[in-house]
């Protein structure tokens, strides 16, 4: 480590909230697939900024459309109009579901507008429903009502006490989700590939089910596509696996390419629950951010990104596969697309950290699961240099005690 990357962390410990952990690496500049620290080493990143730069780092196309916009026009207050913004939501409700759309800036202020819209929802014509019903080991954000509907106590706890109007139920159990909406309940929210919480795929019989409950119940069914979202599952959004329509989907990470963006899309009847004053962003949907979104819809489009995503998704999910059959302390390989992840039989860390030293960036969540979400344009070489690696460390640790084991 040089004594340049040392003074930025310096900085950090200064200045910067100490509200993440942090790996000592340095970044300074990136391409692909590859991201080099200051001191000049490379890195395969196989886990992009959380499924951010799922399009790769800094892709040329959103790079360029950032460049033209930002010298144009950066901002302009949501009382006005601008091109952009129109285009954008034009083409949101194009590749989906006919929706309108509400802009932010991330996942979390996504399903923020979500939930203000369900509670709308659930007190129009004098109503007065509000529970939101979630899954067990969701990740829906940070803020203290998506935290709380995320449902892991690890991350809520230390908020207590919570919001109210927040039921959280075992993922795939539809027997539970009845039980809950019993009492009264707006809306559910899922994610269809949990990722934080392990990379774990919601069955189609559950979801299905759980579209025709919803309609039973008149209650609005949320889909958290954050992380799914923009080509991740080898389609533009997962829901489209399961043969249902959502009411409402939020959107954020790789929808802008790298460029801070999110999104949530309502069906029109339903968004035009918010009226003027019943919501808004003052940077949601600025022209920068729209511009790149463009960019980068345009780019998942033209360059086939949706089936290069199934396509090595397949074949990264094989090259797993066989190191599990290889390896025993891998138990299982799940996920869809370019969202794989396998879980091991002991804390995962270590395995992660030998990786990194071997120059692949993965990550581990959920203490045992470890996430290969690689961007879509990433190339069949270099998924076979990363499963090199991979089988390289695995070796490694599998030698090392398991805990638990004499």
């Amino acid at each position: 480590m040089t004594d340049e990357a040392e003074a930025v962390r310096e900085q950090y410990r200064k200045y910067v909230v100490g509200s993440v952990s942090r790996d000592p690496l340095v970044f300074s500049r990136a391409r692909g697939c590859r991201v080099e620290t200051i001191d000049g080493r490379t890195y395969l990143d196989f886990f992009p900024g959380w499924a951010v730069s799922g399009l790769g780092h800094c892709p040329p196309p959103v790079v360029a459309a950032i460049r033209r916009q930002a010298g144009r026009l950066i901002h302009v207050s949501n009382n006005y109009y601008h091109p952009w913004q129109g285009a954008l939501a034009e083409k949101l409700s194009q590749v989906s579901f006919g929706g309108k759309v509400f802009f932010c800036n991330s996942g979390a202020e996504a399903n923020e507008a979500a939930l203000k819209l369900c509670r709308l929802y659930g007190k129009r014509s004098g109503g007065s429903r509000y529970t939101m019903i979630s899954m067990e080991n969701a990740f829906h954000g940070r803020t203290l009502a998506t935290v709380t509907m995320t449902g892991q106590e690890k991350y809520s706890k230390p908020f207590e006490p919570l919001p109210s109007g927040f039921v959280t139920v075992p993922f795939n159990n539809l027997a539970a989700v009845r039980q809950a909406a019993d009492a009264g309940a707006v809306a559910v929210i899922l994610e269809l590939v949990q990722g934080e919480g392990g990379i774990n795929v919601a069955m189609p019989d559950f979801v299905q089910g759980l579209a025709r409950l919803c309609e039973e119940r008149d209650m609005l069914l949320v889909v958290d596509e954050v992380q799914t979202g923009f080509g991740r599952t080898g389609r533009m959004f997962a829901y489209q696996h399961f043969g249902i329509t959502p009411h409402i989907m939020t959107l954020a990470k790789t929808m802008g390419g790298g460029y801070p963006i999110g999104a949530m899309v309502a069906r029109p009847e339903i968004a035009d629950l918010m009226t003027p004053g019943t919501h808004a962003s003052t940077f949601g949907g600025n022209p920068l951010g729209c511009a790149a979104s463009l960019a980068a819809i345009e780019m998942i489009e033209r360059r086939g990104l949706l089936a290069r995503a199934e396509r090595y998704g397949g074949y990264l999910r094989r090259g797993l596969e066989n190191l599990r059959k290889k390896f025993s302390c891998i138990t299982e390989v799940r996920g869809i697309g370019l969202m794989l992840g396998f879980a091991c039989d002991r804390q995962a860390a270590g395995l992660v950290a030998l990786c990194r030293e071997k120059g692949l960036l993965l990550n581990c969540t959920h203490g045992t699961v470890v996430r290969v979400m690689p961007p879509l344009t990433v190339s069949r070489k270099e998924i076979s240099q990363a499963l090199a690696v991979l089988e390289e460390a695995l070796a490694e640790f599998q030698r090392m005690p398991c805990p638990g084991t004499s």
